[in-house]
């Protein structure tokens, strides 16, 4: 490791740092040192597989390959990781590694708390989405026909270990849909960072100043979990355009990233605040150029996305309370509000004005 990582701490069940700007090489070779056996989750498309592979083997890591994206996160998949740790007999000393985007720290996070009621997890994030968010923060989980994320616990990793190298080879589009992530972190809880991104409007200049933007949202997320771990309030901030965000993404059948729906569930949310919050409209048309600068979708063709199906799938929202769709709503940079008991009629017409 070089003296140039940055390690920020966050206080949960267990408190744990987040490390950028490690080698993931060195990173696995001290993880295989602390434990009699390990076991590396990763998709088989990951950067570097065959150099993975050796590591693992040289290490006496077991690899195990999951299918990609969203579709890992399946409890068929969940019970083959569970056979596998039976084979080979992994104990309370043993530790899971989840190395990939946010699908696979969540599923390899799922894993470590449900196997034997609990065994060490480290996640290794490769994508600018999982940096900034899904590896961050101990929320674990698997998806369900009824909606995403739906089963899972909180349970912290051991550590994060961010390479900034992997940054170098996600796609423009994958390197998108991870800003939509620290876009939200912006407006939410750090305007330094919208400043930062309105200063590198394209993908090539936000690109040059990633340890930046990762080392500032991590610091968000670290901040507000660190306060509400178990997100009996606070923490629901982190899901500022996600309700409708999720819905989005969910029935696209995941072919939509993430941050894709995020930015997407963003814009709704703006607009929604500028109805119940007197949100300054200008604000929303920050929000859209900055998203749109990017390659970010802020907008969804209705007859793709019909207005009940959204509605049925954001009343499966972990928010959601006796049947009430429930909102984090903001009013300024930095400022947000809970919105409760938001009449239908209302979202309605936000849907409207976001659809084509």
């Amino acid at each position: 490791m070089t003296s140039q990582v940055e390690k920020i701490q966050v206080c949960a069940d267990i408190d744990y740092e987040v490390s950028i700007g490690v080698h993931w090489e060195e990173v696995l070779r001290i993880i295989s040192a602390r434990h009699e056996k390990v076991v590396l989750i990763a998709p088989p498309t990951i950067d570097q597989l065959f150099l993975l592979s050796a590591i693992c083997k040289e290490s006496s890591i077991a690899l195990f390959l999951t299918p990609e994206g969203e579709s890992q996160k399946d409890i068929d998949i969940v019970h083959k990781i569970w056979e596998f740790l039976g084979d080979i007999q992994a104990d309370r000393t043993s530790a899971i590694v989840g190395m990939g985007g946010g699908a696979t720290t969540d599923l390899a996070g799922f894993v470590a708390a449900t196997w034997l009621r609990g065994i060490a997890w480290y996640a290794l994030p490769t994508t600018l989405a999982g940096m900034v968010d899904a590896a961050v923060g101990g929320k674990t989980g698997i998806n369900t026909a009824s909606g995403k994320n739906l089963v899972g616990s909180f349970y912290s990793p051991r550590s994060v270990e961010i390479d900034l190298k992997f940054l170098e080879t996600l796609s423009d589009r994958d390197f998108s849909a991870g800003l939509a992530e620290v876009i939200k972190c912006g407006f939410i809880r750090d305007a330094t960072i919208i400043d930062d991104l309105e200063k590198s409007p394209t993908i090539k200049s936000a690109r040059s100043i990633a340890l930046e933007l990762v080392t500032k949202s991590v610091q968000v997320k670290a901040d507000v979990v660190s306060v509400d771990f178990t997100e009996s309030r606070l923490r629901e901030i982190l899901n500022f355009g996600h309700t409708f965000g999720h819905a989005v993404e969910k029935h696209s059948q995941y072919k939509l990233r993430h941050g894709e729906a995020v930015a997407i569930g963003l814009h709704f949310a703006f607009v929604l605040s500028e109805k119940l919050l007197d949100l300054d409209a200008g604000l929303t048309t920050r929000l859209c150029s900055l998203l749109k600068s990017f390659q970010l979708p802020t907008t969804i063709i209705g007859k793709d996305y019909p207005w009940p199906s959204i509605v049925d799938l954001m009343l499966s929202d972990k928010k959601t309370r006796n049947g009430t769709i429930r909102f984090i709503g903001i009013n300024g940079i930095e400022s947000t509000e809970w919105l409760e008991n938001v009449d239908k009629e209302i979202l309605h017409e936000v849907y409207e004005r976001i659809s084509t």
